[in-house]
């Protein structure tokens, strides 16, 4: 099988930006309207007064030439279970961005154009996402890994397709803070990707780095639309539950497909990356339930200086294309 010509500087990810900004899609255009009690402020007009502008980039890595079977250090558990989130990206970023943008749709004219700005950049850094994730799991095809969880994201979003958008928003802000979270641990836990490849650790920080700075947007969204905090609470305990499951059912079957399923330092290495010194779900606990809490904000995970000093330390590892 020919390779595809693909080095990531993200060009095939600006021009998706920008048609997924043209394109009318099926966006609600009904009024909006409060679909839900519980706890609530009154709607924000748009993103939160001073927001970070979310410039696009383009990031120099060149997947074309693939990438070692055991790319995260020779760890079998690490490997696959970083492969089983890349394997969730591109159908469930296209969702964030249909999702957004059919929120945005559902304001009032005038609300709207608050959004441009935001909309423009959270689009334009998750179509890049979405982008090189896809040429990510085109290797991971070709070394026999079947990718089943964007089946099942698919079929969710087809079942839910007719629901309001408040809810796909709601959706959507719930993953955002699980991958903000896990874009913090990436950071500041060095053993997560240790041994990786210079050029596949850049590609995971990058987007780490991407996911937090826009991490306030669906949930500013959510709010605009008038979404209470009982409705966005019940969403988030729905979507951890069901992260959990395809998180490690997708990996468990990455490590059949690589025959690595019966070895027991597998499971050895996988115990320590997820619940070791560092690891995976005790870093991430508490900041992921955090979110539980009436009044609770993105903003509060506070990591905007790291994430600037990693950028900073990267300058020649990519281009502001758009921003």
């Amino acid at each position: 099988m020919n390779r595809l010509p693909v080095v990531a500087e993200a060009r095939a990810g600006t021009s998706a930006a920008k048609d997924a900004l043209a394109a009318d899609g099926d966006a609600d255009s009904g009024v909006r309207v409060r679909l839900d009690g519980g706890i609530g402020a009154e709607p924000d007009a748009g993103p939160a007064r001073g927001a970070a502008r979310l410039p696009v980039r383009r990031l120099r890595v060149d997947l074309a030439r693939g990438f070692p079977r055991l790319w995260c250090g020779g760890d079998a558990f690490r490997t696959h279970f970083m492969n089983a989130l890349s394997m969730s990206f591109p159908v469930g970023e296209q969702f964030f961005i249909d999702s957004v943008k059919k929120g945005v749709a559902t304001l009032a004219p005038g609300q709207q154009a608050c959004w441009d700005e935001a909309l423009r950049g959270f689009v334009g850094q998750e179509a890049t996402h979405r982008f090189l994730h896809a040429q990510f799991n085109a290797e991971l095809e070709r070394q026999g890994l079947e990718n089943h969880w964007q089946h099942w994201v698919a079929w969710r979003i087809e079942r839910g397709r007719d629901m309001h958008p408040v809810n796909h928003v709601a959706v959507t802000a719930a993953y955002e803070h699980f991958t903000a979270v896990l874009a913090t641990g990436l950071l500041r836990q060095a053993s997560w990707l240790r041994g990786a490849p210079p050029e596949l650790a850049l590609l995971w920080r990058w987007h780490a780095v991407e996911e937090s700075e826009h991490k306030t947007v669906a949930f500013d969204l959510y709010r605009a639309m008038g979404g209470s905090e009982r409705r966005r609470i019940l969403w988030f305990a729905y979507i951890g539950l069901q992260f959990f499951v395809e998180s490690g059912l997708q990996t468990a079957i990455n490590l059949w497909r690589a025959g690595l399923w019966w070895r027991p330092r597998t499971w050895w290495g996988g115990a320590r990356f997820l619940l070791g010194r560092g690891g995976v779900w005790r870093a991430c606990a508490l900041p992921l339930l955090r979110y539980l809490r009436p009044g609770f904000h993105p903003a509060q995970l506070a990591d905007a200086a790291e994430m600037a000093q990693w950028l900073e330390s990267q300058r020649a590892a990519y281009t502001i294309v758009a921003g």
